[in-house]
């Protein structure tokens, strides 16, 4: 068929245990199947589940190009040895399993603190945290705070998260801070 119909079916059991992995549904694996194949070229479509795709690839999905974590996200989900952020299928899978709305806040926030852990050391310490305001406040010139006001925002984060005082906010403290803010879970999400 001209939709190049055989290329867009995953075979039955495979997507059965794609279903009992992840937080979506048959339909929602289907069509990010179909979203995943689209991100290689013609020739390579049929491979797509033992093709990587680039992150170049990746970061051209419109849920991602305006996520200002998208370099992030691709770091975390990715699989790849090479430490090229590429995506397999099934790490894409991952991706959109936590982003979509059957997830968990546990899930979520687990992997939120993992993207904004921005140098993988376990902990939220300032710099990350440095990083993340910049990230949410765009870089552009007119919209980056000055050092007092980042110092600022960075003491009420502190002040707000780190339970033990320690100067970091860890995996736990940051868990305690989303359950108390009902609007996370649903920032947190890609809808394909």
């Amino acid at each position: 068929g001209a939709m190049g119909g055989s290329a867009s079916l995953i075979p039955r059991d495979l997507l059965g245990e794609y279903q009992e992995l992840t937080f979506l549904s048959k339909q929602e694996i289907l069509l990010a199947y179909k979203r995943f194949s689209e991100l290689l070229p013609k020739e390579e479509r049929e491979n797509a589940f033992s093709t990587r795709v680039p992150k170049s690839q990746i970061l051209t999905l419109p849920e991602l190009r305006a996520n200002p974590f998208q370099h992030r996200i691709c770091h975390v989900f990715s699989t790849s040895e090479s430490g090229d952020d590429s995506m397999s299928f099934e790490d894409f899978l991952d991706m959109l399993s936590v982003f979509s709305d059957s997830a968990t806040s546990d899930i979520k926030s687990h992997y939120a603190f993992r993207i904004f852990d921005f140098d993988n050391d376990g902990i939220l310490d300032r710099k990350d945290l440095e990083k993340l305001v910049n990230c949410l406040t765009g870089q552009g010139e007119e919209s980056q705070l000055s050092s007092a006001e980042m110092e600022q925002l960075i003491q009420n984060i502190l002040e707000e998260s780190d339970i033990d005082k320690d100067g970091t906010i860890n995996l736990s403290e940051f868990q305690h801070v989303v359950s108390r803010s009902p609007d996370f879970a649903s920032s947190f999400k890609i809808v394909l």
